[in-house]
């Protein structure tokens, strides 16, 4: 039974890591789309801005997936080295994730604060 549990765990972790990539590859591909649209259009600094705050957000859904992809992985981790290991690439993309999240958060208020 825990060789199945553990098959099945490395499976779903390469599933979600595989999520994480589109995810983050789709969000890569419109940012540059964007970006060039951007350089050969509009120089508007509002829309600059919303093409790095869309990218942004798909960077935090994709790091997401990531950290729950390290949280299976860590379940079944057989040694102390790599439960460390997985555990400070977990501790990095969640400083990202807040650092991302904090900054879309400032964002959306100074915006709320132009509107109103």
């Amino acid at each position: 039974m825990k060789d199945v549990l553990v098959v099945t765990t490395e499976y779903t972790v390469i599933i979600i890591n595989f999520i994480a990539l589109v995810v983050i590859a789709f969000g890569t591909i419109e940012a540059v789309v964007g970006g060039v649209r951007l350089l050969l259009g509009s120089r508007a600094g509002h829309e600059r801005r919303e093409v790095w705050l869309r990218y942004a957000r798909w960077l935090v859904a994709g790091l997401s997936f990531q950290l729950a992809a390290d949280i299976l992985d860590s379940a079944i981790a057989t040694s102390w080295e790599s439960v460390g290991r997985l555990g400070a690439i977990a501790v990095i993309r969640t400083f990202l994730n807040y650092f991302l999240e904090r900054d879309l958060a400032e964002v959306r208020e100074r915006e709320a604060g132009v509107k109103g």
